[in-house]
């Protein structure tokens, strides 16, 4: 069996097995920082958290599928290790990206939500006061 052919396997199975893991861990630790994002609400906090990993899915695997062909030659063993020390490293960065742009948003959404339920006074206002002229 030719060594690319190896080598492509290795990666899919690697890229795929990556994508599911990191996806799993994202989706059951982020579920609470998205009902703290979402003010408790449950139930959107589990939707939305569905939805992120559905898109995290599309992405990464659209990236593996795509990043999967090489112009390379492979002869020997040692090649097959660099080229899948090259791809699967590739891969793991854009996992980390896309990872810190979920979170980056997420606490965008979040600070928005924080800097809202400050703005709103402690005590609803008592009345209106008529200014005071000469002041």
């Amino acid at each position: 069996m030719d060594l690319t052919v190896v080598a492509y396997v290795i990666y899919l199975v690697a890229g795929i097995g990556l994508t599911v893991w990191v996806a799993r861990t994202l989706s059951r630790n982020g579920r609470i920082f998205l009902a703290d994002v979402l003010h408790g609400n449950e139930k959107l906090a589990d939707a939305v958290n569905h939805l992120l990993v559905v898109g995290f899915y599309l992405v990464n695997l659209g990236f593996v599928a795509l990043y999967l062909s090489s112009d390379a030659r492979i002869d020997d063993a040692r090649q097959v290790f660099e080229a899948l020390s090259t791809k699967l490293g590739v891969v793991l960065l854009v996992l980390g990206v896309m990872h810190l742009g979920n979170v980056y948003v997420l606490n965008k959404i979040r600070r928005r939500g924080v800097m809202e339920k400050e703005q709103q006074p402690p005590v609803p206002p008592q009345g209106w006061a008529a200014p005071v002229s000469g002041a």
